[in-house]
This record gives C-alpha cells, sequence and structure tokens, in this order.
C-alpha cells in the first residue's frame, strides 16, 4: 500500500472510548487501508466552543491505496455511522477524523485541505502526532512535527492529558468516569 496518511481522531460524547475504537475498527476494515501505527489516547479541554465536555483524541497512521479524497469519503461515512452531527462548529461529536497529512503533498480543494490548516497550532493534534512520529515533516511549514511541537506553548500542551497509552494502561482520570 503506497500512501502514508496521518489521522486525528477525536469524541466528547459518551462513550468516548467505544467511539474511538469503532472507528479504528472501520478503519481497518476497509480492504484499502492498513493501520500501521497509533499514538495513546489523550484527553483535552475543547477549543473554540468551550461549553462542552473534554475531548479524548488520538492520532493514527495508515498506509492506504486510496486518492485523497476517496479517503475523505471513507472518513466522512465512518462518521455518519457512527452520528455525527455538525450542527454546532467545533460543537460536541460522536467522533471526529481529520486527515492530517497524506504522504509529503499539498492538497487544496474545495472538500480538502491538506496539511490540516490549524494542526501545527493545536497540541491536541501534535501531540499524539508527534508520538506517533516526531520525524516526519509538514510540507506546507517544512518543519518536523517535533520542531513544530517544541515551539507550542508548555501551558497547552500540558493540557494534553495521556488517558490511556498505547500499552493499554488507562489514566487516572479514567477511574472518574
Amino acid at each position: 500500500m503506497g500512501n502514508q496518511v496521518y489521522i486525528a481522531l477525536g469524541s466528547n460524547i459518551e462513550p468516548r472510548k467505544e467511539y474511538l475504537d469503532e472507528a479504528i475498527t472501520e478503519l481497518e476494515s476497509h480492504h484499502a487501508i492498513q493501520l500501521t501505527r497509533s499514538s495513546s489516547i489523550y484527553e483535552t479541554m475543547p477549543v473554540g466552543y468551550t461549553e462542552q465536555s473534554d475531548f479524548l483524541n488520538m492520532v493514527v497512521e495508515i498506509k492506504t491505496t486510496l486518492r485523497p479524497l476517496e479517503l475523505l469519503d471513507i472518513c466522512q461515512s465512518i462518521e455518519a455511522q457512527l452520528g455525527r452531527k455538525r450542527e454546532v462548529k467545533w460543537g460536541p461529536r460522536t467522533i471526529d477524523l481529520d486527515i492530517l497529512l497524506y504522504n509529503q503533498e499539498n492538497i487544496v480543494s474545495e472538500r480538502l485541505i491538506v496539511p490540516h490548516p490549524a494542526m501545527h497550532e493545536r497540541a491536541f493534534v501534535m501531540v499524539p502526532l508527534g508520538e506517533v512520529s516526531p520525524e516526519v515533516i509538514l510540507p506546507n511549514l517544512n518543519r518536523t512535527v517535533e520542531d513544530i511541537l517544541n515551539k507550542i506553548p508548555k501551558n497547552e500542551t500540558k493540557g494534553v492529558i495521556p488517558w490511556q497509552t498505547i500499552s493499554g494502561e488507562e489514566g487516572l482520570k479514567d477511574s472518574e468516569n
């Protein structure tokens, strides 16, 4: 499978972890998608519209033969299948799948912009992406994920709290839910 892609996943409607798991299962079940790596799950406070529950966020790396818009269709169909409603900008969601990077391509179309336009400013994206692939370059900025992550203010990155590590150990916050 030829194309290396990074996808951010997020959920803030319970059961958040089940929505993440189901989205990954759906991605993996597609014949043209192979999951190669995934980050830990992080809990983060909402950005933009803040009157909502905290998010669980993670990033997965996949290999795929799908073209960018075909992959976008798959991601949006998974969102729809899992009950995603787009009622409030930056509002609550069962699941959100965002294509962050597609190879080293800059893609600008009506439906898709890659690299994801604001990803380099969002600790909740860059922390899990940095865990999966710190050396990958954002082609629009010609900088590595690690370099960008080092420039995000510490007060923002510390708000991205490990919730479940790759080893399956759930974070301390989980016992409160």
